[in-house]
This record gives structure tokens, sequence and C-alpha cells, in this order.
């Protein structure tokens, strides 16, 4: 069942109610402490002891930012089994989707802890855009070149170069020739749609600057 499913009631209670017996062990199987989980979700670690122990039940937006802290899904924090993955993508089934001037193939299977992308970054495109989210992010650049900011520190990245960097250090990333750039990229943050992985917010919703 994914995140946008719609339940009745009665359905919701009931899986909430097997929520709690799942929240510490994933918890614990991310190597997070209490304090550590609860800072991260917006909520008090006496709120999250209660919702591990049964004594509340979490909101299915509270499901969701937990899922997105433990690097899981909402199905695996309700107890349900999780579907078999084909380990084979097939070039036939990478679809192109296009957001913000870029297009994105996935070539990796959804579900993962890792989610693995082919993207074209056009000459122009989203090039002014900082980024700052969590997760790690490696990237290799197939063809053309790709000028690459962390932080204070600019690169220029050709064919055959790569780049593994911590995604919470700002970041950009631009195509240094006109005919753009196509890049390999993984990137460790599971829950995020593929534009809003990619692309991160624009800097004047989060405060960021260049």
């Amino acid at each position: 069942m994914s995140p946008t499913e719609s339940w009745h009631p009665a359905e919701q209670t009931e899986a909430l109610s097997a929520v709690a017996p799942q929240l510490r062990a994933l918890r614990r199987r991310a190597a997070l402490t209490l304090e550590t989980a609860a800072r991260a979700a917006g909520l008090s670690p006496a709120h999250l002891s209660r919702l591990e122990t049964g004594q509340r039940q979490p909101s299915l937006p509270m499901l969701l930012a937990l899922a997105r802290i433990y690097g899981t899904t909402v199905s695996e924090l309700l107890g349900e089994a999780a579907a078999d993955r084909d380990a084979v993508v097939r070039a036939a089934a990478m679809e192109p989707t296009r957001a913000g001037g870029w297009t994105y193939w996935q070539t990796g299977a959804s579900g993962r802890a890792m989610q693995a992308l082919r993207v074209h970054v056009p000459y122009g495109a989203q090039g002014d855009i900082v980024r700052v989210h969590p997760g790690e992010e490696w990237l290799h650049v197939l063809h053309g070149r790709l000028r690459l900011r962390l932080a204070d520190t600019a690169d220029l990245l050709g064919p055959g170069d790569s780049a593994h960097f911590d995604s919470l250090t700002p970041h950009r990333i631009a195509a240094q020739d006109a005919d753009g750039v196509e890049l390999l990229f993984v990137h460790t943050l599971l829950q995020s749609p593929t534009a809003t992985l990619c692309l991160g917010p624009n800097p004047s919703e989060t405060g960021v600057t260049s």
C-alpha cells in the first residue's frame, strides 16, 4: 500500500494499532536514539516513546516522516510484507521523466534504500538553485562537462569523473556546455519523488542562497 492510498476508518485504526511493534525495531535498525529520531521527526522523545509502546497512535503525516527518517516505507512501518523486486531494469522499461528542464530515467528498482537515475541536464537549466537536503549523493559524468559547486568549492567534471558527497552540503549542479551533460546519479533519499529528489527546493522557499 502506498502512502497516497485512501483508507476506510476501520482499516486505518487496525493498521495504526499494529505500528507500535515496528517503530522501535526500525529505529534501532537505523541506529538512531530515541532523542535523535524524535528531533528529526519534530516530536518530543516522550511522544515518540508513547508511539513505540502503543500508548499513542501516529497520524499518517507522522508515519510519512518516520518512514523517511528510518529509510523505509509506510507499508513496512505497518508491518506489511514487501513485494518482490526485480533486480534487473531493462533499457526498454526506462521511461523518461521531465522536470525543471532536466530529463530522468530510473535505472534502479523502486523501493530501495538508494535511488539510481540517469539524468540529462541541459545548459542553463536550474543551475542557480542551491540544494540542501538529507542523504548522500554520488554522480558520474557520462557525456559533457558538469559544473559542481559544494559549499565554497567549485569543480569542473568531465566524462569519467565522479563525485560523492553529503547532501546537507549546499550544492549546485549545472551543465558547462551548450549540449548539456549526462550523468549517472545515485541518491539515498528514498521517499522523495524524482523531481523533488534531484531538483531540490527553490532557494526562495528554503532561505538558502548561493
